[in-house]
């Protein structure tokens, strides 16, 4: 062949950007779980990339009845929150949590990753095998990396589908105790030190710690 003359189109070439923004609305719209950046490429032809053709996705989305959100590591098309009234007739509350795990699940939150021994200090009581198993079982809670201290206690953290079901990007768009009063999820005060010391009585709320060097990789 003439060095000169052009080489064919490879036929593995990726899709053009507008084709494969489809392929992820697609996928999006059609998974009850969040779907993340690589399972989307794995699902999508080769030479595809899907974290470009999510930032496409969301502006198109935007001002929309739906969004393309984040949750955790992975995205989700979600109903708009101005518009989340509209769906309060489809709610059906399967299980209610007791006043144990609500305050149980309200500190691993705040203050995940922690312990077991951690939650009763916290409380100031014991913290029931039923009421961990409560939330394992609601796939809100899961056991985080163990602490490289004596005994190697495991830890507990929330997990996406935590996020998820209250809209929360991350652990550090928790709300704050003005929040949680509305929500019915405090009567009165937190117990002493459920929630980070320091944290406001208004909306905002003190970040949340990541891993520190105390815990195994």
């Amino acid at each position: 062949m003439d060095d000169t003359e052009t080489p064919p189109e490879s036929l593995f070439a990726a899709p053009p950007m507008a084709e494969q923004e489809r392929m992820v609305e697609a996928v999006l719209f059609a998974s009850a779980e969040p779907v993340s950046v690589r399972d989307l490429e794995a699902r999508m032809p080769h030479g595809c990339d899907a974290a470009e053709a999510l930032v496409h996705l969301r502006r198109r989305y935007e001002g929309r009845g739906v969004r393309v959100v984040r949750v955790d590591d992975a995205w989700a098309i979600r109903t708009a929150p101005d518009l989340g009234f509209l769906m309060q007739k489809e709610t059906v509350e399967t299980r209610k949590l007791s006043r144990a795990a609500i305050e149980t699940l309200a500190i691993i939150a705040y203050h995940q990753p922690c312990t077991r021994a951690e939650i009763e200090e916290i409380r100031g009581v014991s913290v029931s095998r039923g009421t961990i198993d409560q939330l394992l079982d609601m796939e809100w809670v899961r056991f985080g990396r163990r602490k490289m201290t004596p005994g190697r206690p495991v830890t507990f953290v929330v997990t996406p589908q935590f996020l998820d079901h209250f809209g929360l990007e991350s652990a550090r768009d928790l709300p704050g105790l003005k929040e949680l009063r509305a929500a019915g999820l405090l009567e009165n005060r937190p117990p002493p030190g459920m929630l980070p010391q320091g944290a406001p009585e208004d909306d905002e709320v003190a970040g949340v710690d990541g891993q520190s060097e105390l815990f195994e990789d």
